[in-house]
């Protein structure tokens, strides 16, 4: 079952740089939420929070009713923007990794991520290296690896930024179906406008450093049409420009 995500009066640093000062967000069980911010504003670092790999300077932090960072690392599963494939392991293997990571046997680890290689456009390259799959490719085998790890909550740090336009475009139209049938809950770290207000119920902007909530717009998460038509409506051109307005000046809305 998806999971919800809390923060209250968040502020965390390092020495001397604060890095999140006051951040308050909710985000609903089932909710995509994308993080939109300059660079430097904490956008990783809230993450760090949510998974329990680090603990906040103050406020609190709260997934799926607890506190504790064990308790958050235990819901959570991170996809960072390198898709950190292990060059030495197949697809499959690389694939099957969280399973694994979790006590699961070889076998039955491969069993579980061989069943979405199909339906992630994989078929027939399960026994490929990573040096052989295309950008696209390892992103597709990062995303099942993550997926597959059954766990509520997935941040996703950035994980299509290191692709070509091209290839970003078609894997944002990929993912948002993917996305829905996982049914997780989901925290996505964006520079990309577009791709925030397309795969995302909420676009959430954040101030530079320290990061602060300014503003809140509903995305396009759900609207029919592919891709294409999605992000040329008026209704989304208006949306993008009131997110660049935001980041552009850096004051709330």
């Amino acid at each position: 079952m998806p999971a919800t995500v809390s923060a209250r009066d968040l502020n965390h640093g390092y020495g001397s740089l604060e890095v999140l000062a006051g951040l308050n967000l909710d985000v609903g069980a089932g909710e995509i939420v994308a993080l939109l911010g300059p660079s430097g504003c904490g956008k990783s670092t809230f993450l760090e929070l949510v998974c329990g790999l680090a603990s906040p300077s103050v406020g609190t932090v709260d997934v799926g009713g607890t506190e504790s960072a064990a308790g958050r690392l235990a819901a959570c599963a991170w996809m960072p923007q390198r898709d950190c494939l292990l060059p030495w392991y197949s697809a499959l293997d690389n694939a099957a990794l969280a399973s694994r990571n979790q006590g699961a046997s070889r076998a039955a680890a491969r069993a579980r991520a061989a069943e979405r290689f199909e339906h992630f456009g994989l078929a027939g390259f399960e026994a490929a290296m990573p040096d052989e799959l295309s950008g696209g490719m390892r992103q597709r085998v990062a995303f099942i690896r993550t997926l597959v790890s059954g766990k509520p909550v997935l941040l996703l740090d950035e994980p299509l930024a290191a692709l070509d336009a091209i290839t970003r475009a078609e894997l944002q139209e990929w993912l948002a179906p993917v996305l829905a049938e996982a049914g997780a809950t989901v925290l996505l770290v964006t520079h990309d406008v577009e791709e925030a207000g397309y795969l995302a119920d909420r676009v959430v902007v954040l101030s530079p450093r320290p990061g602060r909530v300014l503003s809140t717009e509903a995305g396009a998460r759900g609207t029919p049409g592919d891709r294409a038509e999605v992000v040329s409506s008026p209704g989304f051109n208006r949306l993008r420009e009131r997110l660049l307005e935001t980041l552009g000046s850096g004051a709330p809305r």
